[in-house]
């Protein structure tokens, strides 16, 4: 099978924001609580983070993690977490059932993302609370001092403010599932006005509106519509969010559901964009997909877990080596939209559907879906240059035409490197040609790939087998390379400029 991409410096068209490599960590499972928190553990330091955890969210290089939820905001008091730890109030947990401690509030968090390198993407209760509590939330993170929220902020430790920049206006408001759900008029009318008295507060800060939860709710389209009329001027972004899963045990059909993604991405651009041309608007909408990834094997082993404990194993898929394709093409098609989506948060960051695991009593170690991720957030830093692809392709139910070959090229300036990730989806090895145009190429600096492993292989907490090794099989001819994809492979091609 033969391929070909060309990459042409004159297709530079978006400049990626850094926290499209954004994450999650929301208040449930054992995503806090032995994920990233867990006093007591070996690797624990003094403030109870664990820090092999910490070193491979710093392998990760995420630039920014949403916080505190997810399903678990809609019903959260965030004064619940903070002051002196031994007087905060245990909680029922509607969303999941479970009891929360608020052991670890906004003071920990804080401190926590800090030491990893990222920033707090804060997201404001707008299910069970609303203007009030939004408002003071920002002012107890952001405002200097001199009133009664800053100064109690001082007070419980933390003098300077969190200088919070991105907030979400509630999550998932669509979904009947939802602690406080609401209409798009009631939720448009609501997110409105939070946002207005936010900015009163802070101008600097950058909102998030909350979309459709995902692309198949029967609102889907008109939810966007009505909440985008209501609150356009006062917001910066749209969320998005959609999970995948191979519930048909269809291997080629899975691998297509990158294509899912892409036109739900367009389609929502489209939306904006009919919103902003109604409204006359100078100002465009850009888009945060604030929650995407892989969801579906942990969903029977869920069904056993009893209600009410602290931080029970929920949502723990152990993800495979199919997962793993499935992910670079996820990633791939996020880049391919990064002149409008923004931000992205990889649901979620440790235990939770996650790329990180931990032991309790033991290590933590790398998922196979930990390496696309690794390599596209560490390496996919600079341009995008628009993909001209030549490739056979198949058919599903869902799509007539999913290319064997998904790719895309990425130049980084500052470095002198192009990269350039690409997914054979198909069972036979491809030859892959990349046309190298305007480009001065010295050289190959590292040509990897993660392949040839049984598609339901997963990797343990002794045994991380399924991840990227070194290829030879390239050749570099002045504009033109010539590389072996292997059969079913995520591979990652760095060119020296």
């Amino acid at each position: 099978m033969k391929s070909k991409l060309f990459v042409n410096k004159v297709n530079k068209y978006a400049k990626i924001d850094p926290r499209l490599y954004g994450s999650f960590v929301e208040h449930m499972g054992r995503a806090v609580y032995s994920g990233i928190y867990q006093p007591g553990h070996p690797s624990a330091n003094e403030q109870g983070f664990r820090k092999d955890v910490m070193a491979l969210v710093q392998e990760l290089n995420v630039p920014i993690v949403r916080y505190p939820g997810g399903n678990f905001l809609s019903g959260y008091n965030w004064e619940d977490g903070i002051g002196p730890v031994e007087n905060r109030p245990k909680r029922l947990d509607l969303a999941w059932k479970t009891l929360e401690t608020n052991e670890v509030g906004l003071h920990e968090f804080s401190e926590w993302a800090e030491q990893v390198g990222s920033e707090i993407n804060m997201a404001v209760n707008l299910g069970t609370r609303g203007i009030d509590a939004a408002r003071n939330l920002v002012e107890y993170c952001n405002f200097e001092g001199g009133t009664y929220w800053s100064d109690l902020r001082k007070t419980n430790g933390r003098e300077e403010p969190f200088a919070i920049k991105t907030w979400c206006l509630g999550n998932e408001m669509d979904g009947p599932w939802q602690i406080g759900h609401k209409t798009a008029d009631e939720y448009g009318r609501l997110a409105e006005e939070t946002a207005k008295a936010m900015k009163l507060v802070d101008d600097s800060i950058e909102l998030v509106l909350c979309g459709s939860s995902n692309s198949h709710m029967p609102t889907f389209g008109e939810w966007e519509l009505t909440v985008l009329d209501h609150a356009y001027e006062q917001i910066d972004y749209l969320s998005l969010h959609q999970y995948y899963g191979n519930h048909t045990n269809d291997l080629k059909h899975y691998l297509a559901r990158s294509l899912d993604m892409d036109e739900f991405i367009s389609g929502v651009v489209a939306i904006c964009d009919a919103i902003k041309a109604k409204k006359h608007s100078k100002k465009t909408i850009n888009l945060s997909f604030d929650e995407w990834n892989i969801w579906y094997h942990s969903n029977e082993q869920d069904k056993a877990v009893k209600p009410w404990q602290v931080a029970p194993p929920i949502l723990e898929d152990v993800y495979n080596f199919e997962d793993t394709l499935l992910l670079g093409c996820l990633l791939i098609t996020l880049l391919k939209h990064a002149d409008r989506v923004k931000i992205a948060c990889l649901a979620q960051l440790v235990n939770v559907i996650a790329p990180i695991m931990t032991n309790p009593e033991g290590e933590a170690w790398r998922q196979t879906i930990f390496y696309p991720f690794a390599q596209v957030s560490n390496y996919a830093r600079g341009e995008v240059i628009r993909p001209v692809i030549e490739s056979e392709s198949y058919a599903t139910s869902d799509f007539e035409e999913v290319p064997y070959l998904e790719s895309i090229a990425v130049v980084n300036e500052e470095l002198n490197e192009l990269v350039v990730f690409a997914v054979n989806r198909g069972e036979e090895a491809m030859t892959f040609d990349i046309q190298l145009e305007g480009f001065e190429v010295k050289g190959i600096r590292e040509f990897t790939h993660l392949t040839g492993h049984g598609i339901k292989e997963t990797n343990t907490e002794n045994n991380e087998i399924v991840k990227p090794v070194i290829s030879e099989a390239i050749e570099l001819n002045e504009e033109l390379a010539i590389a072996k994809l292997e059969p079913l492979s995520w591979n990652v091609i760095r060119f020296a400029l």
